[in-house]
């Protein structure tokens, strides 16, 4: 086995693989192939300098050369020890080819060899940016990030379709998933939670497709959220009551509206002597208490086998003894299952969904509830909304790329057969400066009745937090 293929699949020791094919192209020969094949055919090339070839050949050549001299036996797991080793053999070769290079072109063409043999390859840099937050793959010569909340096409480029297959079965590959032709697309994730999703041909015209939404190597704490604007300090004060009271609540946006990193903030929130089960499709999730259980669930293998969903998890979580559940995210029927876990003694539960706005979510879990097959009226389901969700956080991403907390609202209730909903806190854009949307977060006067459950949990807020008794300046 070479090297390479040691490296893509020697940090999934101890994960499952079972099913797991990798990258393929139709004739059915795997990328492990593939690259013994090349190497085979350029191995043997002499090493040109730079003035007889591309720098695409030199870096193509040497890149091989260095792979036939390390040894397949080191252990790949020791990543600095392997590139300390890389670095030696590099030297090596280009003084052995005669290989004159400046110290910057050097310097180059060892950091591209080793972010194809120990990373991401040309993602390696961006990836390494802490100022970047998306990155978007449309094929391989037209990449784009996300910073700042906009979008821009950055010089960065693949070699072919092939190589950025590369990439993506080394990201998938350590997780025991596949993605080929009878399964083009795959949900994923990178060591440090960035969350993954990779589209192939034939569903893709334009070649691999590779997204990338990057996390915090800290995670957002809730003073950077106050300081960035997204929410104010009297909104988090009235969240974090509500988190300690034990209040079920729902995080619902659109695609890339934060939702997921408003849930890792309101999660700090629960105190490290509760059992907490979260249950996701790729584990995002960076909660910092002690007794946290992490479930994951799975696609099926090749055989169509073994596929473990998001509903199947919240069943199981049930016998798990959790005293709280968070689902990253509610897509189908176990949206009925999680309604039923927060009526039955899981309080403090919490989730998110894709909703443009409070009202919204609420007919989006009731869409979802029923997708789980259950012939229940329509009445029933509000019954169990509103006897379970008792707040809607909805976060939006502005039109300047900001992400803003736009309302708070509690779920009262029903009035015949309609859920009934008070605002708590809502955004009130007052202009916009330099492109910049200018508003605050604000309190609209009125106490949510589930105000006897925060008190009952020996939590005092002042009557000032819901704008009462004082007028509020901003």
């Amino acid at each position: 086995m070479s090297l390479l293929r040691r490296i893509e699949q020697g940090q999934s020791s101890g994960q499952p693989d079972s099913g797991s094919s990798g990258i393929q192209k139709p004739g059915g020969e795997g990328d492990s192939s593939r690259l013994s094949a090349m190497q085979a055919r350029r191995v043997s090339a002499p090493i040109t300098s730079p003035q007889a070839g591309s720098y695409f050949d030199l870096k193509t050549r040497v890149q091989n050369k260095l792979l036939a001299e390390i040894d397949p036996s080191m252990d790949v797991s020791r990543t600095e020890e392997v590139r300390r080793t890389i670095q030696g053999l590099f030297e090596q070769i280009l003084t052995e080819e005669n290989i004159v290079l400046s110290r910057p072109e050097r310097a180059r063409l060892f950091e591209q060899i080793a972010a194809e043999i120990l990373g991401l390859g040309p993602l390696q840099s961006l990836l390494e940016d802490d100022t970047i937050t998306e990155i978007m793959v449309n094929g391989p010569k037209n990449i784009y990030i996300e910073r700042k909340g906009k979008l821009h096409r950055v010089p960065v480029t693949f070699e072919s379709n092939e190589h950025v297959m590369r990439i993506i079965d080394r990201i998938v590959a350590p997780l025991g998933r596949r993605i080929d032709e009878s399964s083009p697309y795959v949900d994923a994730r990178l060591q440090d939670g960035s969350r993954v999703n990779a589209v192939i041909p034939p569903i893709s015209l334009v070649g691999p497709v590779l997204t990338i939404r990057k996390f915090s190597r800290n995670p957002i704490s809730i003073e950077q959220l106050i300081q960035f604007g997204s929410v104010t300090n009297e909104a988090v004060q009235f969240l974090k009551a509500c988190v300690e009271a034990r209040l079920n609540i729902i995080i619902s946006g659109g695609t890339g509206s934060g939702k997921t990193t408003l849930l890792n903030v309101l999660s700090s929130f629960i105190p490290s002597d509760e059992r907490i089960l979260t249950i996701e499709n790729a584990a995002e999730l960076q909660l910092r208490q002690e007794h946290v259980v992490t479930l994951e669930s799975r696609p099926p293998n090749i055989e169509g086998r073994g596929e473990v969903t998001i509903r199947d998890l919240v069943g199981n979580a049930l016998r798990m003894r959790p005293e709280r559940i968070i689902v990253g995210e509610c897509r189908g029927g176990e949206a009925l299952d999680m309604l039923q876990a927060m009526n039955t003694g899981h309080d403090g539960s919490m989730t998110t969904v894709h909703a443009n706005s409070p009202r919204d979510a609420i007919a989006r879990i009731e869409t979802m509830s029923l997708m789980a097959g259950m012939e229940l009226p329509v009445r029933a389901i509000r019954e169990q909304i509103a006897g379970a969700v008792d707040v809607i956080c909805q976060v939006e991403r502005m039109r300047d790329g900001t992400r803003k907390v736009t309302t708070i609202a509690e779920v009262s209730g029903m009035e015949g057969d309609v859920i009934t909903m008070t605002d708590i806190f809502v955004f009130e854009q007052t202009g916009i400066e330099n492109g910049k949307i200018i508003g605050h977060t604000r309190p609209t006067g009125l106490r949510p009745k589930f105000m006897s459950k925060i008190e009952t949990a020996g939590i005092q807020l002042p009557p000032s937090i819901f704008g009462i008794g004082e007028r509020r300046r901003y």
